[in-house]
Formats: C-alpha cells, sequence, structure tokens
C-alpha cells in the first residue's frame, strides 16, 4: 500500500480546494459550486489522475504518457473522469495539437512520409502535412487503429479560476506551496477576514481574468488599439485591480515603444497612473520632437516628483530638451556625477591569494576584532526595516493575501503599497522615538526565525550583526533610512552600500560603497549616497585597485627560460 505522501500533489489540491470554498463560496457559480460537489466523492486515484492533468501543458494527453506508480492504471482512473465529461477522448484535433502529441518519427510513420523525410525538422513536416490539406478530427480517424486513448481535459478553464482565486494570478501553479506543506518554508499567519479578501465581487473576477487577457495579447503582439479598448472596459473601483490595469498599460506602451509606434505608445502613457509612467511619455514626446510637450510634464515632474528616481531622470533631461528649443546656450552645465557624491577614498591592495569578489577582499582587509566588517549590501537594513515593520508589511488589506503560503504582500510592487499602510507604518517607526525599537526587533528576530519576508534576509542576519547594528547605529539614522525606503519601497529597497564597519567602543558605524577597477556608481546607488551625504549618515565610496607585484629573481628567470 503507498503512503499517503505519495499523493501530496493532490493534498494541496484538496486544500486549495477547500479553502475557496470557504472564502469565495458566495461568489462562485452554479459550474464551479457543482465541480466542487462531484470531486469530493471520486475514487483517489480519479481525482489524482486529473490534478496530474491540470498541473501539466495541456490540454491534451495521451493515457500511455500518465504513468503514475501512486495511480496505477490510467484507463481506470479517467473512467469517472470520462462519464462526467471532465476529460474528452473524441473531439476533433487541430493538426497542430496532434503534432504537439508525438515525436517525429512517430509522425513520420503515422503519415507514411518518405524516410528522406527524417532529415527534416518537425516543423517542416507539419508544414508538408499542412499543405495537404488536413482538417481537424479525432484522433482515431487521425490515426485509424490506433489502440491508444488521448483526452482532452474539459474543465481547465474552470480549474484556472479557482487558481486565481487562491494564487491572485495565473502564473503560479498547483504545485508552488508543496515545500510549505513538507515544512521546508515557514509563511506568516495573516488573518485573512472576509472584509480583506481581494475579490468582493464576481465582477472583480471577471475583471481580473480580462486584464490576465490584455497582458497575454500585449505580449503576443496584438493590436495596440484592440487592447486599449479591451482595457477601458476593465475598470473597476478595487484600487488594486486598478493598479494591475495601469501596469497592463505600462506594458502596453512599452511594447509600442519597441516598433516606434509612438501614436498608441502616446495613448497608453495618458491613461496610465503606474511609476515611471509619465517618464516614459516624456521620452515618447522628446523622440516624436514634441519638445514643448515633453518640457512641460519634466516642469510638472520637478514641482511633484513621484519618485527620486523621477527626480533624477528629469534633472538630466531638462538641459537637453532647453537646449532642443533653445532655452539655453550652449556649453552650460549642471551638477556632474563627481560634484554630487559622497566622500570618496582609494586604497591599493594585493591581489588576493583565493579569487574573491573586490568587496571580500577589502571587507578582509579592513576587519578586525575592535573593528568589525560586515559585507551587507541591501540586506542590513532591509531587516531591519523588516523586522521593525513586520505589522505593516503583513497587514490584511484587500489585494494583499491570497493564501496561506504567501512570502510578502502580492500589492509590494504597487504605487499606493505605502499610502494604503499609512497609519501602520506610522505605529511601526514611533518606536524609534520612544526607543523601545532595540527590544521590537530583537523580539521578531527570536519569534519570526525563517518565517518568510520579502524584506528580512534569514540567511545575511545573524546576532552578532544585529546587536552591532542596535548599538552603533542612532534611531535617528534608522528612521531617515527607512523613510526614504518607504518613499518608493521598490526603488529604494535596493542601492544601499556594500559594506558596513562598526566601532563598538565608539557606538560609530560607516556604510561604505566598494568599486573595483572600471566599475562606476549605478544610478540608485547614488541616489543612496546624496541622501546619506544631505542628512548626516556616514556613507562613503572607496574605490580599490590591485597592487601590481614584482616578479622575483627566480621567477623572472623562469619567464626568460
Amino acid at each position: 500500500m503507498l503512503a499517503p505522501h505519495r499523493f501530496y500533489y493532490l493534498h494541496n489540491f484538496q486544500r486549495a480546494l477547500a479553502w475557496i470554498e470557504q472564502r469565495y463560496g458566495d461568489l462562485l457559480s452554479a459550474a464551479e459550486h457543482h465541480f466542487l460537489e462531484q470531486f469530493a466523492p471520486l475514487p483517489v486515484v480519479s481525482q489524482a489522475l486529473l490534478v496530474r492533468m491540470l498541473m501539466r501543458r495541456g490540454p491534451w494527453f495521451r493515457a500511455a504518457k500518465l504513468q503514475y506508480e501512486e495511480i496505477g492504471d490510467p484507463l481506470e482512473a479517467a473512467a469517472p473522469l470520462l462519464q462526467m465529461g471532465w476529460i474528452d477522448a473524441t473531439p476533433h484535433l487541430q493538426l497542430e495539437e496532434l503534432f504537439a502529441l508525438h515525436t517525429k518519427a512517430e509522425l513520420l510513420e503515422a503519415f507514411a512520409l518518405l524516410p528522406a523525410h527524417g532529415a527534416t525538422r518537425k516543423a517542416d513536416l507539419l508544414e508538408t502535412v499542412r499543405a495537404r490539406g488536413a482538417q481537424p478530427r479525432s484522433y482515431v480517424q487521425w490515426r485509424p487503429g490506433t489502440q491508444e486513448a488521448v483526452w482532452r481535459v474539459m474543465v481547465a478553464e474552470l480549474c484556472d479560476r479557482f487558481r486565481v482565486m487562491f494564487f491572485g494570478n495565473l502564473h503560479q501553479e498547483w504545485s508552488e506551496f508543496v515545500l510549505s506543506d513538507l515544512g521546508v518554508f515557514r509563511y506568516e499567519v495573516v488573518a485573512l477576514e472576509k472584509s480583506s479578501r481581494p475579490f468582493h465581487s464576481r465582477a472583480d473576477l471577471e475583471c481580473f481574468l480580462k486584464l490576465h487577457a490584455c497582458r497575454q495579447a500585449v505580449e503576443e503582439g496584438a493590436d495596440p488599439a484592440d487592447v486599449l479598448r479591451a482595457l477601458e472596459e476593465c475598470t473597476s473601483p478595487s484600487t488594486w485591480l486598478e493598479q494591475r490595469r495601469a501596469k497592463v498599460l505600462l506594458r502596453l506602451g512599452q511594447a509600442c515603444e519597441r516598433t516606434q509606434d509612438w501614436e498608441h505608445a502616446t495613448l497608453a502613457y495618458r491613461q496610465c497612473c503606474y511609476p515611471g509612467a509619465r517618464h516614459r511619455l516624456m521620452r515618447v514626446y522628446e523622440r516624436c520632437a514634441r519638445f514643448s510637450e515633453a518640457l512641460a510634464l519634466v516642469h510638472t515632474a520637478m514641482q511633484a516628483p513621484e519618485s527620486d528616481e523621477e527626480s533624477q531622470r528629469v534633472a538630466r533631461m531638462l538641459p537637453r530638451l532647453q537646449r532642443r528649443l533653445g532655452l539655453v546656450t550652449e556649453g552650460r552645465r549642471g551638477p556632474t556625477r563627481k560634484d554630487a557624491l559622497s566622500p570618496c577614498t582609494h586604497i591599493e591592495l594585493d591581489p588576493p591569494v583565493t579569487p574573491c569578489s573586490v568587496e571580500w577582499a577589502l571587507r578582509d582587509h579592513w576587519h578586525s576584532r575592535e573593528a568589525p566588517v560586515f559585507y551587507v549590501e541591501n540586506a542590513l537594513i532591509n531587516s531591519l526595516f523588516g523586522l521593525l515593520c513586520w505589522p505593516a508589511v503583513f497587514a490584511p488589506l484587500a489585494g494583499a493575501f491570497f493564501h496561506p503560503f504567501q512570502s510578502g504582500p502580492a500589492d509590494l510592487g504597487f504605487a499606493d503599497f505605502v499610502r494604503r499602510r499609512a497609519v501602520e507604518f506610522d505605529g511601526c517607526l514611533a518606536s524609534l522615538e520612544d526607543g523601545t525599537y532595540h527590544r521590537v526587533i530583537l523580539q521578531r528576530y527570536a519569534h519570526k526565525r525563517d518565517v518568510q519576508c520579502p524584506f528580512v534576509y534569514w540567511s545575511v542576519l545573524n546576532e552578532d550583526l544585529l546587536g552591532l547594528a542596535l548599538d552603533c547605529i542612532p534611531a535617528e539614522h534608522l528612521r531617515l533610512l527607512f523613510r526614504r525606503m518607504l518613499r518608493d519601497i521598490q526603488a529604494n529597497r535596493t542601492g544601499l552600500p556594500d559594506l558596513i564597519r562598526f566601532w563598538p567602543q565608539q557606538s560609530r558605524y560607516e556604510m561604505v560603497e566598494v568599486k573595483g577597477p572600471g566599475d562606476k556608481l549605478q544610478d540608485n546607488q547614488i541616489r543612496w549616497l546624496e541622501y546619506c551625504r544631505d542628512n548626516g549618515i556616514p556613507a562613503s565610496v572607496c574605490h580599490v585597485s590591485w597592487r601590481v607585484t614584482q616578479p622575483t629573481a627566480i621567477e623572472s628567470l623562469q619567464a626568460v627560460m
């Protein structure tokens, strides 16, 4: 007898169905309710076979390719599914579908093609057979005399709607939360009340599916005018659905830019409120020589920038547009990168005996017991932020959590992520003012150890690093760092300096961005360094070069010989 864990995928599917029925029972259609009622009494092997097919690319399957030890004979397991119409052996197959089911050798035999065709590609074989005018037909008609069973899954679309309700997307598969079930990953327990569920009506679900279809249309190169018309029908009172609509508009605009369809790119960006769309519209105006309109948008952005990234970009664009319009004289320049940066140092090191990155080489050179150095990059500040602001990150808001196996909120990249949680974030940061943040962070580190969180780097964090950071980084500096992260979560989670140096006896620290030969600062790194400089946070840049060692007399002699 097989152990129950052999059906782990089925158990996960059953858990998902139970979750959907509990949370969305009032939104389900009659067909969906019927599926839930009919699925449970099926024999286990029939349930397992259906789930196996739903987890694989379909919709057509050859019974001979569905051999699973725990299921046994697929023909026997399929009988109840055929009776219920959930799989079908009689529909017609397109020629392309038939080819997808078979190897080239099998197709050569099936169509009695000459051996010379064996050297041709499968795609060329398809064209050869298509030229004969082959029409769709049943599998038995395609392959007369065959005893093989071929089935089409008829409930795939219905189960895709279940997948949307459970995962909140269609790119995750039913097998995605297997690891959590086996205890490999731990997830935060979020109180998912009915009021916080992402879909509040059937219209919300249908809107989501329409948006997904629009996104697929963009990726497949559909007519932009058709996609724009379809998106006009996808408006919703749901804020998180509107954010998804905005993201599809952004993708459409980018796709139009790639084909130099400036008209539709302009229409898409004008309707789009997703971060970055306004700057891309400026670029489209510039490409179309609509410099006055581009300059007007630049001035609007300078007065109320959506992010530091946009400020940086429009500052570079402004002089170029002004020159285009004859508003500045040639040769006039704004501040350069060098003028704006934090303190820089240069150091020469011996090449490492064991190859390693320049960051690790400098860390090893500086590190001592009295002044420990850690290579943390974005990990430390993000982790401190995540531990302190844990309740805000995992606030059970609509559109944030779809199921119990999420490592973080689904709306993390949305423009309104922080605004929707403003009260929660203010409450978390208040502990920096009253001095309780030390205790809060240490307790969370102990209690939440290894629980998945999009901000906490458990593999980097340890008690020594955490203790030094809390002792040496003042609360005011943490507040400034966290506030900047909250201004643009997606952009400002990265770009932090590579190393952090501590001087515990002096309760002092410094963050250092390390650059090797030929390496330049990236835009997000520049923004962080400028922010630190302007706010009195110790941060600098260290340029490392490798010392050229002179060969010994023996080495020189060997080189000559």
